[in-house]
């Protein structure tokens, strides 16, 4: 899954078991954290990662390694910003081990890092996704949606047994009182704050259970999903048509999505970046021929006339609409890597990779804001 991906990038040193971990790529969506630690190739030809995210520092404590003054994790895989808050949902263990880096949250606009855990009441440490509105916070993580009121300080968790579709959420999209969530067991929708939950199935015309993304306009909804397209409800979630490579999307491996009005961004895997003017009925895609990094586009967002793409390549910035891009990578200073979340405020850029990196220059230089020695975890299997 996409969220499989979010595996440390660069070649990294451990000096105490004299390894150097490399062969970083985009993993099946059915890869293990075990089989991404071979290096192996996925079934569809994409390499795999070679290891996990690296372990969290600092901040809260946090067992699963040291402090630091700059206390990320080495892989990021989501990230929101609010003002000068900076939330980073950071992903790499296996589910329930407790292994994974935990919420790290800036209030000094991505400079130094805390990090939040399961012990603050996170349903897992090892976490995909997350939105913010106001003090309340959203964190899609491998144990259920974890929700706090108070900007993160402490969170209550919701899981199947509230309603949702599945406990391991991926993504997570809120409007009002509403919340979408997708899982891999559906699309889960309250109405309540997100108290109870209940879920959309295929059996509601969704493409598949497996959801990678969700985002809202009005009573439209759209929901990505792994294999099975872009699901679009009119009617608030209760029934989905399905749009797929007929409907002019690269492929129907849908990692995200997000909409303006009727246009509409879809970020597909292999695929590239699928861009619909009638709220989803067809699709044009852009691809590395646009000046993509990657047809491998793992997130979206859009301000106005410029459009943001996550790409395994870099993060691809188009000021026309989604016409034409190009590229900034590590040599702009990215963090190594996929950019697998990112987000922007005017002027102000941030990409979920090795880290956080962070532009306010719209997008032309990056600062990126990682731990510069992470702690190698024990490989652990799911």
């Amino acid at each position: 899954m996409k969220r499989d991906r979010v595996a440390c990038v660069a070649a990294i040193a451990v000096v105490a078991l004299s390894v150097a971990i490399a062969g970083c790529g985009s993993a099946s969506k059915t890869a293990s954290t075990s089989s991404a630690l071979a290096g192996t190739s996925s079934a569809s030809g994409a390499p795999a990662k070679s290891a996990p995210p690296k372990a969290a520092t600092g901040g809260t404590a946090n067992p699963a390694g040291p402090t630091s003054s700059d206390s990320l994790v080495c892989a990021v895989a989501d990230v929101y910003a609010v003002g000068d808050t900076v939330y980073a949902a950071n992903a790499g263990g296996s589910k329930g081990s407790g292994i994974g880096a935990g919420l790290g949250i800036s209030t000094d606009g991505g400079t130094t890092f805390t990090i939040r855990t399961m012990a603050d009441g996170l349903g897992d440490n090892n976490m995909f996704g997350i939105y913010v509105v106001g003090d309340t916070v959203y964190v899609g993580t491998e144990g259920g949606l974890s929700i706090s009121t108070d900007g993160g300080a402490t969170f209550v968790n919701r899981t199947t047994a509230d309603g949702l579709g599945d406990d391991g959420v991926k993504q997570v999209y809120a409007v009002g009182d509403t919340v979408y969530v997708g899982t891999d067991g559906g699309l889960s929708i309250s109405t309540d704050g997100g108290a109870t939950f209940v879920n959309r199935t295929t059996a509601d015309g969704l493409g598949s259970n497996s959801v990678f993304g969700v985002h809202a306009v009005g009573d439209t909804v759209y929901a990505a999903t792994s294999l099975g397209g872009l699901g679009i409800s009119t009617n608030g979630g209760k029934s989905f048509v399905n749009r797929t490579t007929a409907d002019g999307l690269g492929t129907n491996d849908v990692n995200a999505v997000y909409a303006v009005g009727k246009t509409v961004y879809a970020a597909t895997d292999r695929g590239g970046l699928g861009i619909s003017t009638d709220g989803g009925k067809t699709f044009t895609t852009r691809t590395t021929g646009d000046g993509l990094g990657s047809n491998y586009v793992y997130s979206v967002y859009t301000v106005g006339d410029t459009v943001y793409a996550g790409t395994d390549g870099g993060l691809s910035i188009s000021t026309d609409g989604g016409a034409t891009f190009s590229n900034r990578t590590s040599a702009d200073g990215l963090g190594e890597g996929g950019v697998h979340g990112v987000y922007a405020v005017g002027d102000t850029v941030y990409a979920a990779s090795t880290g956080v990196s962070i532009s306010t220059d719209g997008g032309a230089t990056f600062t990126n804001h990682s731990v510069a020695q992470c702690p190698d975890p024990a490989p652990h299997h799911q």
